[in-house]
């Protein structure tokens, strides 16, 4: 734990460096530059609201918010994740010459998907006034939902960036899993009142996405209290998640230039 702090301690700089240089250079030959941030949920968002209310005739209210609260907190988690299994291999020219700790590849990841994921709020945020949506006191639960979700997200990376050096095939088989946990995260469809049980308990019990994605829906838009015991639940399993994650990278993190 000592090693862990003095290296975040020495190495955050490093991390939010990285990451701004990435977001410059990620908009540098794009015509929209930055708006493409804003643009990229907004079109999905369109999409999804239009399948489910035109198609299949969906009723849930405040329907855009709900699409979009989903899409903003699963594309952190989604790329995050799926960007970490090949982490250190793309950047081979870094880990190579220099002693970095891989978590911080993992950190900088995160504050790329982090600020977008900002942006996205900042939208969510107008179309809240727009749609008039009454505010409570229970948005403040939005803050252990977030960090949970910050914890969770890095603990699973920090797992799938260890083994993603020695198994090749694990993208494709991560592209796989995360595409079937998207479709059981109740991105278009409300996992609390659409599913009946034992599937709604499951899926919120053993999705830790699903539940915060309901979570976050419940305490911003429904003016309700989120499944706080599952929170508390989730954040202790994630801690554990990242102490494994993070000294399984520092017993093995030496052969990974080996393997590559």
């Amino acid at each position: 734990m000592n090693r862990f702090i003095k290296d975040m301690k020495r190495y955050f700089a490093y991390a939010k460096f990285a990451a701004r240089a990435d977001l410059k250079a990620e908009v540098a030959s794009s015509y929209l530059n930055w708006l493409w941030w804003v643009l990229d949920p907004l079109l999905f968002m369109m999409v999804y609201t239009f399948i489910a209310i035109v198609v299949f005739r969906s009723s849930v209210q405040y329907f855009p918010l709900f699409v979009f609260v989903g899409l903003t907190l699963w594309n952190f988690f989604n790329k995050t994740v799926i960007q970490s299994v090949k982490l250190v291999r793309n950047n081979s020219s870094i880990v190579s010459k220099v002693y970095v700790p891989k978590y911080i590849l993992i950190l900088q990841r995160m504050m790329v998907n982090g600020f977008k994921m900002l942006v996205s709020f900042g939208l969510i945020a107008i179309m809240l006034i727009i749609y008039r949506v009454p505010l409570t006191w229970n948005i403040i639960y939005m803050i252990p939902v977030m960090i949970v979700l910050a914890l969770f997200t890095f603990g699973l990376s920090c797992i799938v960036l260890h083994f993603g050096v020695f198994v090749d095939d694990l993208y494709n088989v991560m592209n796989v899993v995360l595409r079937l946990m998207f479709y059981m995260s109740g991105i278009f469809y409300s996992i609390g009142t659409k599913l009946s049980e034992p599937y709604r308990s499951i899926l919120l019990k053993c999705n830790p996405v699903s539940m915060l994605i309901e979570s976050a829906r419940r305490c911003m838009l429904y003016s309700s209290l989120p499944y706080r015991k599952l929170i508390v639940l989730w954040g202790i399993v994630s801690v554990l998640l990242c102490w494994i994650g993070v000294k399984t990278i520092y017993k093995y993190e030496n052969s990974y230039v080996k393997v590559m």
